[in-house]
């Protein structure tokens, strides 16, 4: 049987970055304090307490992360204010992405430490993961590989697009 490979060569930034501890600093951190280099950071809204960004190494089409401005790493480090709006954002993210790329469900979830899957586990953030009837496929369960049908950069472009005709996020 001939072998086939699926090349995913946009892995191999978060890969590396695992064990690079030349690496210091916080990418959410980082993307608050440039808001000129949004569209390169893929940060897509930006609030008084809370940023969204589209996921660089996605477990589906359309992961999105909400985080606190506040780079905290413990949910109980959270104040009130900060969680509502967190929480408000969730709902205006599940609300473009269904308007956008119109999946057919969604996994809302949070990892605390590495052990847990956390990739950053010093800042806390929401994870939102659209999901679409059959996308768990065997490229999944055979070789831990998932297929992105669409560049990050025209979703961005597709999620501003809906948060301009709708007036998203509703905060």
């Amino acid at each position: 049987m001939e072998r086939k490979n699926l090349w995913a060569p946009w892995r191999i930034k978060y890969i590396q970055g695992l064990s690079d501890s030349s690496k210091t600093g916080c990418f959410i951190c980082h993307n608050q304090e440039s808001p000129q280099d949004d569209d390169k950071n893929l940060v897509l809204w930006r609030t008084k307490k809370s940023i969204v960004i589209i996921n660089r190494f996605p477990y589906n089409n359309g992961h999105l992360l909400i985080a606190p401005v506040r780079h905290i790493g413990e949910l109980d480090q959270a104040t009130d204010e900060e969680l509502l709006e967190m929480i408000k954002l969730v709902r205006e993210s599940q609300k473009a992405l269904s308007l956008a790329i119109k999946p057919h469900g969604f996994n809302v979830g949070m990892n605390f430490g590495r052990y847990a899957g956390a990739g950053l586990p010093e800042h806390l953030h929401i994870h939102i993961v659209p999901r679409w009837d059959g996308d768990t496929n065997f490229m999944s369960v055979c070789s831990d590989t998932k297929v992105i049908s669409q560049s990050l950069t025209e979703l961005l472009e597709q999620l501003k697009q809906v948060s301009k005709e709708h007036n998203l996020p509703g905060l």
